[in-house]
């Protein structure tokens, strides 16, 4: 890694979509030895599985839209950090703009009630489900931090207290073959998201990303 006076270190732990995890602790204090901030978006793992702050980064993101929300209704998101950071954040914030309606607010206090219930679920049935597909002979590969094939098992296993929600996996086939196994599928909602009380399903290369 190279230093030019970086400010602020950003990375995703797990990253979206491939569930890559980053050795928070490690990159924590080789960015501090350079006089950088590290900034760690951990959505993907929810903050019950994942303490970041805690392994020594400065600042947590959080998409509330996902698992904190849990509904699938709201769109927010969050920031935590030393009171020093975030009153610094707060201030630009109420220069800027982009308050948080009240019922947007209401909505994230109500999944907040029955986060560790839904997390703690969702954990359990994220690894079954990707124990299931990595032994299916019609698909590729899974990815899945609580899997031991993953190839941040060991960190995952060192820095998070479950896998999460979310598995992503290949098909055995080409792009047609894996939509037409999307559309066949009957449980899951087809929808761009995760993180609520459905079941959903998205195929990235045509949802998520465009080239």
């Amino acid at each position: 890694m190279i230093f030019m006076q970086v400010s602020l270190f950003f990375t995703e732990s797990p990253t979206n979509p491939f569930l890559r995890c980053v050795d928070i602790e490690k990159v924590s204090k080789l960015c501090h030895s350079k006089g950088t901030l590290v900034c760690i978006d951990g959505t993907f793992a929810t903050p019950l599985n994942q303490k970041a702050l805690a392994l020594g980064a400065d600042l947590v993101l959080h998409s509330a839209t996902k698992f904190i929300g849990g509904h699938n209704d709201v769109l927010a998101g969050c920031i935590s950090g030393s009171e020093k950071l975030v009153t610094e954040i707060r201030t630009f914030h109420h220069i800027s703009g982009g308050t948080l309606n009240p019922n947007a607010a209401y909505l994230i206090i109500r999944g907040m009630k029955t986060l560790h219930l839904r997390v703690q679920q969702q954990n359990s049935t994220a690894l079954r489900m990707a124990e299931v597909l990595e032994a299916h002979p019609r698909v590729k590969r899974v990815y899945y931090p609580g899997l031991p094939s993953h190839p941040e098992h060991e960190i995952a296993k060192r820095q998070m207290t479950g896998f999460g929600g979310v598995v992503s996996f290949e098909v055995d086939g080409d792009l047609k073959t894996t939509s037409n196994f999307v559309d066949a599928l009957k449980i899951p909602y087809i929808a761009p998201s995760f993180g609520g009380c459905e079941s959903i399903v998205d195929q990235p290369a045509i949802m998520s990303y465009w080239y």
